[in-house]
């Protein structure tokens, strides 16, 4: 009968312990008699692991309008409570742009959480630190300084989408190798961080940065005199290999481990989380396709365009449903030739997707301008 367990086993088992308490002067005993009983042990049938699996008509869809976007596009959907995944085309790594400033404001969290900032710690900025196309700060910068907190920029970093705001945190922290050694620690898997703001942009459009290109126009100015060659060189070799390049779904399960508190302390996720819910950038996004009485947290992202091609068009977050339901989302267009209502509108589809919704698309085209 299976269960049975016979006592002479345990006897056998503690003998062989090697574990002999008898006087060292004494002799052997004789053999003990086996015994003429048994002792049964009833044991249960294993319970089979249940496991999650993603619904099939989510799956479907999501894998049906990657299919038919005409470019190179990735989604990945993870239930940050249920534990399963949906993705399409959600391991190949696409340009991130003003994506990545998410892993430069945990970087600042992190190190808020360790001790070795405050959000309240002063930090000035000059001409200096100005960088180039979405910079509402270089306004800011009056008489050759502006005095602001950490908190503020990372405000502006994360809700405007402010570049010279991120590109200032980005140096109080440590630089690029500081981001890049919380994304290992961290094991975030596949996201990589870029040289930052202006030498990323730079080299996308197949110039040399210069301090100079932070003022007014004067970059949209340079990079218009550049041989068209040179600029369709310069853009395919980011696209081939982009330096801020991520996979959605390395994103996506970041953002459920940061949900699930997994990332960083309590208030700083609580921080971070809501500071997201407050981003004004990408309305027409994932915003715009969740069902209502869903919250979104997220981060945008916008690249350059050369004539009809655009090379990163991103949205990312966490939708909650009324009733508490958390997925973690990342939906990433990497090299497509379609306007930009066709990438708003696939952005959208996903978020109606997972959020059940069915009302009417939102069909008015959200004018943006890079964000990185």
């Amino acid at each position: 009968m299976i269960g049975r367990l016979i006592a002479g086993v345990a006897l056998l088992s503690l003998s062989s312990c090697g574990v002999d308490e008898r006087p060292a002067h004494s002799a052997a005993p004789a053999a003990a008699a086996a015994p003429s009983y048994v002792v049964a042990i009833p044991v249960p049938k294993p319970t089979p692991l249940r496991i999650n699996r993603a619904p099939r008509a989510l799956e479907a869809s999501i894998s049906q309008l990657v299919r038919e976007f005409p470019g190179i596009a990735g989604v990945a959907v993870r239930a940050v409570d249920e534990g399963w995944t949906v993705e399409a085309g959600g391991r190949r790594p696409l340009p991130q742009q003003s994506v990545s400033k998410l892993w430069v404001a945990m970087t600042v969290l992190d190190q808020r959480d360790s001790g070795r900032l405050r959000l309240t710690d002063a930090v000035s900025l000059t001409p200096a630190d100005l960088t180039l196309f979405h910079q509402p700060s270089a306004f800011l910068v009056r008489n050759g300084i502006w005095n602001t907190t950490v908190s503020d920029l990372l405000f502006r970093a994360l809700t405007q989408s402010d570049n010279t705001a991120n590109d200032r945190l980005l140096t109080l922290v440590g630089g690029p190798s500081a981001v890049r050694a919380f994304i290992e620690r961290k094991q975030l898997g596949e996201i990589r961080f870029g040289p930052g703001e202006r030498l990323l942009q730079a080299k996308t459009a197949g110039l040399t940065w210069d301090q100079s290109m932070s003022v007014g126009n004067t970059f949209a100015v340079m990079r218009a005199r550049l041989d068209p060659a040179v600029r369709a060189a310069a853009m395919q070799a980011y696209i081939d290999n982009p330096p801020d390049g991520a996979a959605p779904l390395a994103i996506a399960d970041a953002l459920a481990r940061l949900a699930r508190g997994e990332l960083l302390s309590e208030t700083s996720t609580r921080l971070l989380i809501s500071t997201m819910e407050s981003s004004r950038t990408g309305r027409a996004r994932l915003k715009a396709g969740a069902a209502p009485g869903w919250t979104l947290a997220h981060k945008t992202g916008t690249g350059q365009e050369l004539g009809r091609r655009n090379a990163g068009f991103n949205d990312v977050g966490l939708l909650t449903a009324p009733d508490g339901r958390r997925y973690a989302v990342a939906v990433m267009i990497g090299d497509t030739q379609r306007p930009m209502r066709d990438r708003q509108q696939l952005i959208q589809a996903v978020a109606a997707t997972v959020t059940g919704y069915r009302g009417p698309s939102i069909a008015a085209r959200e004018e943006e301008s890079p964000e990185s």
